[in-house]
């Protein structure tokens, strides 16, 4: 969240902020609660003082009438005031939560997705010979993937992973972890459900009505969507030293998500679905440091699909496309013959001390000094995407499907081709 006293000095910037994030976030209205909650948490402190002195009072004063009436004229008061404050706190915490964070003043101005501007690119789409096909008949001709079981088990969007589908996802892994753990990233493997404060530190609102998240009933758990969750809570509430600084690391998860609403062509086969598996970066850095941290991750995420041989770009995130928590955000989309164009893979945000000041994570400089710290995250492998760009561009005209050579030492034999059973 920001500041309080910034959204204050600089209120227009946070309201023309939030217009160009296509986001109603209702900030007058906010900081008149914000006056009734400051104005009725002083009169509760007042009046629980009085009410304090009146009881020292009580053990030596001859004529206790007097007091206790004062005490239980205070008591009444009391009980008509922290009503009233429980009360506007809700509402004040609801809309300073749907404050997002400010934009980095080079991030594209722009209404969607559409919007977004590509800033590099790597390799160009492939010319095939042939009519090339999308992944997910690939992988059903290759006998890589049933979704129509994992329907049956589980409900749409959900799927089994077969043959060498099941080594090409742990070679994905492992392929990441080792470039990542060889850049001085620490290794994780996360719990798979968070706490709703870690949720709504982060930034996600686990039982909102457009929720993406699995919430478990009867409980404050919930399915996490990504490892940034499990990752941006793990120092929570924590004052990390200076020295100690940056924190990076790299957490295997499985991911869970609802992916309401999204059933449209560009979704189909793996594109979305609910569970999947996925390997994130996360870093804790200095504030001054954070844009810095931010160019890395990025080239990471660059680095590591420029070794899987797939076309790709690099997309710098539109205002309106930023989401609340991101101050800059990276995609990267490579390109998909079932889309026909390009899809995202990876991003990376810069959250600054949006989600640390939620989450009460600081630094403690050298000098004593205390302030909030600054978060990053992004995307080593989400292996659902990254099968996608391997399977569609690495295919051939006879069906098969050819492994990226960086994989093929996590392979079964250092298998090159994934060929069609009916050849075996």
């Amino acid at each position: 969240m920001l500041d309080i006293k910034f959204i204050r000095e600089n209120k227009d910037a946070v309201k023309k902020n939030c217009k160009l994030r296509n986001i109603r976030c209702g900030l007058d209205r906010f900081l008149r609660l914000d006056d009734e909650r400051k104005d009725l948490i002083q009169k509760i402190e007042e009046l629980k003082g009085e009410k304090n002195r009146l009881n020292e009072e009580m053990k030596t004063v001859a004529n206790k009438e007097e007091a206790i009436a004062k005490g239980k004229a205070i008591k009444d008061q009391l009980a008509e005031l922290e009503p009233k404050l429980e009360k506007a706190e809700k509402k004040w915490k609801k809309l300073y939560l749907q404050i997002p964070n400010m934009s980095h003043p080079n991030s594209p101005i722009g209404k969607d997705d559409s919007e977004n501007k590509e800033i590099e690119r790597y390799g160009e789409p492939p010319k095939f010979s042939f009519e090339p096909k999308g992944h997910e008949e690939l992988m059903k001709n290759l006998d890589l993937i049933d979704f129509e079981r994992g329907a049956k088990v589980a409900g749409t969007k959900f799927y089994f992973l077969k043959n060498e589908a099941v080594f090409l996802e742990q070679a994905l892994v492992n392929y990441a972890l080792d470039i990542c753990v060889k850049e001085g990233f620490a290794a994780f493997s996360t719990p798979d459900l968070a706490k709703d404060e870690i949720l709504l530190g982060i930034g996600f609102n686990p039982r909102g009505q457009e929720s993406q998240i699995y919430s478990v009933e009867k409980t404050d758990l919930n399915l996490v969507g990504t490892a940034e969750i499990t990752m941006g809570g793990y120092h929570m509430n924590e004052i990390l030293p200076e020295s100690e600084l940056p924190k990076k690391y790299v957490a295997l998860s499985h991911c869970f998500r609802t992916e309401a609403g999204s059933y449209g062509r560009h979704s189909a086969g793996l594109f979305r679905v609910h569970q999947f598996t996925k390997v994130e970066m996360f870093a804790y850095t200095k504030p001054e440091k954070s844009e810095e941290m931010h160019t890395f991750l990025k080239d990471m995420e660059v680095k590591i699909f420029k070794g899987l041989g797939v076309p790709f770009r690099v997309v710098d995130i539109c205002t309106g496309d930023l989401g609340g928590p991101a101050y800059r955000k990276y995609d990267l989309e490579a390109w998909m013959t079932s889309r026909n164009g390009w899809g995202e893979v990876t991003s990376t945000s810069d959250t600054t001390d949006y989600q640390a000041r939620r989450l009460n994570v600081k630094v403690q400089r050298t000098d004593g000094k205390k302030e909030f710290l600054h978060m990053l995250n992004g995307t080593a492998i989400a292996v659902s995407r990254a099968l996608i760009a391997i399977i569609e561009n690495g295919q051939q005209a006879d069906g098969s499907v050819v492994i990226p050579e960086v994989l093929r030492k996590y392979m079964p034999g250092e298998q090159k081709t994934i060929i069609p059973k009916a050849r075996l």
